[in-house]
């Protein structure tokens, strides 16, 4: 038989429940002993632990009322405060959990102005007066801007399941922050109340963020930034992690750092191609910028930085085995002079017994009798890219477009020669710090010694 605790009838069983409390009986051997349902009889463990026993007795079936103070209180203190319900309950004086619950729900939809006494009836009159063409034409543009304003926000195509369901949350907690209506937002994102308010209450924790000092410190080492591959394996070599691509790739997008991409300028690249002045050669790489080791294949080319004062020239020599960036020069002028100067940092540098291949487009420079009796004399074998195919040369260009990525775009410098200092200092870092995927890890100065070793 089903007993209401709140009907007067029924209070011998009340007296006997507090006899079994007062011996230390629970809920469930209680209710047992009474044959009273057992969610009444916590009830009544409930209100005897809370309030005590004369008013367990005292409850006569009339509901309980509450002041407005008491509701806002109570529901600010779960809401706002973080306090439990059951806490709650005993500190402000409610007798039921139901209640509450409700206090809390509109108190999260419209704050303390939710929970304030409405007038009872209809309106004055007797029939409420029909809204005016007006007030429907404004009702439908606080809709419409609603929902413009929540597709500019959740606005991100290849989003799907938790991740979209997110975005949309977040989206729905700004706009509605920003003064738009809860329930025409959830309209817009087709969204029940139930599931946005789990989600607030149920935060996603951030991706590994013991290592975001880690990671924003190598972000860090080159002025526009690196990529996830770049972080990942820095975190493995240095750190130790066991983590994945994509793990780091998350981490960046929670963290707000990301690695730019590569933009069209406004103005064509250099090009130092003026016809045949001189000897040309056999295209020996034939695009194939595969090798197995350090001194194998090598590439070079003249790239151009644009600054306020001018223009400066950067001729790397560049190994597609370690990925190593052998020899370089910067100049004001791209002429034989930077070549020469270039030529004698590669000869100094280059391993005895060791004959390189040289790869370089057709520019006039490469054809020069001077440099290429030099490279003749140091046992360099050269080989040339086809007129008009920059992807003869392709490994070349990868680098110069890595150069601009991270230490050229969107900066500038006072004069040519802190930009040198700048661009040196990358190329160092390029060799001794910054690892590449296709090395397994490891920089281009830790391969080529290996490979040197073994």
């Amino acid at each position: 038989m089903r007993v209401d605790l709140r009907v007067k009838h029924d209070i011998e069983a009340r007296k006997a429940a507090i006899g079994l409390f007062e011996r230390g009986h629970g809920s469930e051997s209680a209710a047992k002993a009474l044959s009273v349902p057992r969610d009444t009889v916590r009830q009544w463990l409930y209100v005897y632990r809370s309030f005590g026993s004369e008013v367990l007795l005292s409850m006569d079936g009339k509901q309980a009322r509450y002041t407005y103070e008491q509701k806002v209180a109570a529901a600010s203190a779960v809401v706002d405060g973080g306090m439990s319900k059951r806490d709650a309950m005993e500190a402000f004086g409610v007798m039921s959990l139901a209640p509450l619950k409700r206090w809390c729900a509109l108190y999260r939809e419209g704050g303390a102005e939710a929970l304030r006494p409405r007038p009872k009836g209809r309106p004055s009159g007797s029939k409420a007066r029909p809204r005016t063409r007006e007030e429907e034409l404004e009702e439908r543009c606080r809709r419409l801007e609603t929902e413009v304003a929540y597709l500019k926000k959740i606005a991100c195509p290849g989003r799907e399941g938790r991740a979209l369901t997110r975005a949309k949350v977040e989206a729905v907690r700004v706009l509605r922050e920003e003064g738009h209506g809860l329930g025409r937002l959830l309209e817009c994102a087709g969204m029940a109340r139930s599931s946005y308010y789990y989600a607030l209450s149920h935060p996603k924790a951030p991706t590994r963020p013991e290592l975001w000092e880690a990671a924003a410190e190598i972000f860090s080492r080159t002025a526009n930034g690196c990529g996830h591959r770049q972080i990942a394996m820095c975190l493995r070599a240095e750190r130790g992690a066991r983590i994945a691509y994509k793990t780091v790739l998350k981490m960046m997008r929670e963290m707000g750092i990301s690695c730019g991409i590569r933009r069209e300028t406004d103005y064509h690249r250099y090009n130092s191609y003026r016809g045949k002045v001189g000897k040309t050669f056999e295209n020996v790489i034939g695009r194939d910028f595969a090798a197995d080791g350090p001194w194998e294949k090598m590439g070079t080319d003249v790239t151009e930085f644009k600054q306020p004062w001018g223009k400066a020239y950067f001729a790397p020599v560049y190994d597609f085995g370690s990925k190593e960036i052998v020899a370089w020069s910067t100049s004001l002028h791209p002429n034989m002079a930077q070549q020469h100067e270039l030529l004698d940092q590669l000869v100094s540098r280059k391993p005895k017994g060791s004959r390189p291949i040289l790869h370089s487009d057709m520019g006039w420079q490469y054809q020069q009798a001077g440099w290429c009796r030099r490279l003749e004399e140091a046992g360099v074998v050269q080989s040339m890219s086809r007129k008009g195919n920059c992807i003869d040369n392709g490994a070349t260009e990868q680098v110069f477009g890595h150069i601009k990525d991270e230490f050229f775009r969107g900066r500038t410098w006072p004069d040519f020669e802190s930009f040198k200092a700048d661009l040196d200092d990358f190329v160092v870092h390029w060799n001794t710090r910054r690892r590449q995927v296709k090395l397994k890890g490891l920089t281009p100065e830790e391969f080529r010694r290996q490979s040197l070793a073994a």
